[in-house]
């Protein structure tokens, strides 16, 4: 009996952890970033807003926890713990380019997050963004940085323009109906194109080691 009641108390506290990350999304989708107030959160989340400090410890780590469920760099380096590597990363840089390439496109308010964080300076937006290189090193020193030896910084730069590339023209494409560089890249004709552009630049960035 204890053992049930025990769980029934664990399942509760995530549906409603949950339901406190939503309203962070729903809040940041219909009033943007200056609504996201602890009595506005909790009252759409429909809970009591004591449970936020309970379960977070505040706004600020729940504002972190919804940006870290929402990041797309920050869960990768998590998800591909197991990959076995022979090819000094290269399948697993294309994968995970293309990953991020469809869904940055997809996911609005990670969108809307990584605007807020280009115009705001916000200690949540800092701990996700420290987050992030630190997920990024660990891919960096243990698969690539060997690999490319010298060239090592010269792969990282490269990853840097794909990475913030790949931001930008999502971000362009859900926010404007014009193309780029003649491009449509809200068809499947044009995201193809720089799928395979994508591909490209890996492929030769390796070859040239």
């Amino acid at each position: 009996m204890k053992e049930a009641a025990s769980e029934g108390i664990s399942r509760n506290k995530e549906k409603s952890k949950q339901k406190f990350l939503d309203a962070v999304g729903k809040i940041l989708n219909t009033k943007g970033f200056s609504g996201l107030k602890v009595n506005d959160i909790a009252k759409v989340a429909g809970l009591d807003k004591k449970l936020m400090y309970n379960y977070f410890g505040g706004r600020d780590q729940l504002i972190d926890a919804y940006i870290r469920s929402k990041d797309f760099w920050s869960n990768a380096a998590e998800g591909n713990s197991n990959t076995v590597i022979d090819d000094g990363g290269k399948a697993l840089t294309k994968k995970m380019l293309l990953s991020q390439f469809d869904y940055v496109y997809k996911n609005k308010e990670l969108q809307k997050i990584l605007l807020w964080g280009l115009i705001e300076n916000r200690k949540a937006l800092k701990n996700v963004a420290e987050e992030r290189e630190l997920n990024g090193a660990v891919l960096f020193e243990n698969i690539t940085d060997p690999f490319f030896a010298e060239k090592a910084n010269r792969f990282r730069a490269v990853s840097a323009l794909l990475v913030g590339g790949i931001y930008y023209l999502d971000i362009y494409a859900s926010t404007n109906d014009f193309t780029f560089c003649g491009l449509d890249l809200k068809s499947v004709e044009g995201r193809a194109e720089i799928e395979e552009a994508l591909a490209f630049i890996i492929d030769s960035t390796y070859s040239a080691v």
